[in-house]
């Protein structure tokens, strides 16, 4: 009985780890949006997108802590917060002691301690914030962005989440997102949209001479933002399969990395190609996007698909983005790094991909997803930014936008020495 148990307990202990190594990936593709935003912006906007992306990321752990768990999870024992949640933590590592059961009759290899099932999600409530980070840069006041921040993070991302991954509606439906292609980047991009619509583009984007294209300030940081989120997106994607601590699982777990890894691969390709065909040049910016559309195509069924299939996914989401960006360019959605393309189109892109590989997959439930958790976050958002707008406005005056948000948000330039030489 005792060996059983210390098998049990182990099992216990790796699935639990594993949980917890996957959220630190998670958590540094902060550091990737960061770079990633930080390189494809202005220098006298720089210091301005890393002090949202790194208070989105505070503001994310808070609100997640005090509503949005509570929110999405409702039926989860994390949830007895005051005391239970710090209870929870220092209670007693047997597995079976936790839930009062003998280990044989509930242990199957996939159970966790929840407090590291809150860290794992709390993760991916910041990635959401982080999309609507890039595309609303260069013009759009500090504060209120904060303030939009505490309603997505808190409430909106929270709602629909447990439409798919509490056991709401869409889960019952039988709607798949295994880890986010909809509930995390759909929503995210659908949030920024209403943004973007609302805020306007950036002054001299587009003119009477047509498309201005506004370039960014570092692009070797934009390359470095880029392959920190390919590594973080391998515990995002190869995380939500909980565990790790059975052959199955720990098959599966590998299936998930090679799978993420391949479209990636792909994105990046057919972006290249794709640029080539469009633009007339291997336009990097495209190919940076390339790769965070194969990842996000792949996101929503990584489990399923071959190697090779997973790589044609991400390779459709790579031409996807291309196209996106420059179609959305020509109706004047002014979107700096792209983010509505490569997290919103290319996430419809990916949950629609599923059925190719997944037989439990339906084709109307995976579109009734698409528009539930698009339409919701977009409407709601858009009521959300109105009301912010009303009251104390989104937008910088024209000459904060032209002479930068580091020196007027800030107070603090990026590149001071730069700045003066030039």
């Amino acid at each position: 009985m005792s060996e059983i148990s210390d098998i049990l307990n182990l099992r216990y202990a790796l699935d639990t780890l594993f949980l917890l190594l996957s959220g630190a990936l998670v958590m540094w593709m902060a550091a990737g949006f960061s770079m990633l935003e930080a390189g494809l912006v202005r220098s006298k906007n720089t210091t301005e997108i890393l002090t949202k992306n790194i208070v989105l990321y505070a503001i994310a752990c808070i609100m997640f802590m005090l509503v949005g768990y509570s929110m999405m999870y409702p039926t989860n024992p994390v949830n007895s917060w005051w005391p239970g949640f710090g209870a929870m933590i220092g209670a007693e590592h047997d597995v079976a002691n936790i839930l009062g059961q003998s280990a044989e009759s509930w242990y199957d290899g996939s159970y966790y301690a929840h407090a590291a099932d809150f860290f794992f999600q709390v993760v991916f409530v910041a990635t959401a914030m982080s999309i609507v980070s890039g595309a609303v840069a260069e013009r759009m006041k500090l504060w209120p962005f904060f303030v939009f921040a505490i309603v997505l993070t808190g409430f909106i991302y929270p709602l629909q989440g447990y439409w798919k991954w509490g056991g709401g509606f869409l889960h019952a439906a039988g709607f798949q997102d295994f880890a986010g292609s909809g509930v995390v980047h759909l929503a995210g991009a659908s949030a920024a949209l209403a943004g973007v619509l609302l805020l306007g583009p950036r002054s001299g984007k587009y003119t009477r001479k047509g498309i201005q294209p506004i370039t960014g300030a570092n692009m070797p940081l934009a390359a470095l933002g880029t392959f920190i989120l390919w590594l973080g997106w391998l515990g995002f994607n190869g995380g939500s399969q909980l565990a790790v601590s059975t052959v199955e699982n720990a098959n599966a777990v590998a299936a998930v990395f090679v799978n993420t890894n391949a479209a990636a691969a792909g994105g990046v390709i057919a972006a290249l190609l794709a640029a080539r065909l469009f633009l007339g040049k291997a336009d990097l910016t495209m190919v940076l996007n390339g790769a965070i559309a194969g990842l996000v195509a792949i996101t929503a069924g990584p489990d399923t698909p071959s190697a090779l299939l997973a790589c044609m996914i991400g390779a459709v989401g790579g031409a996807l983005v291309v196209a996106s960006v420059v179609s959305l360019d020509r109706i004047k959605i002014d979107d700096p790094v792209g983010a509505i393309s490569a997290h919103g189109v290319v996430g419809i892109w990916g949950l629609l991909a599923v059925p190719l590989s997944n037989t439990t997959a339906s084709l109307s439930i995976q579109l009734l997803g698409i528009v539930c958790i698009g339409g919701f976050v977009f409407l709601s958002s858009l009521l959300v930014w109105a009301v912010i707008k009303a009251a104390v406005g989104i937008r910088v005056s024209e000459d904060e936008e032209y002479d930068g948000l580091d020196i007027h948000e800030c107070g603090v330039e990026a590149y001071p020495e730069f700045t003066k030489s030039s």
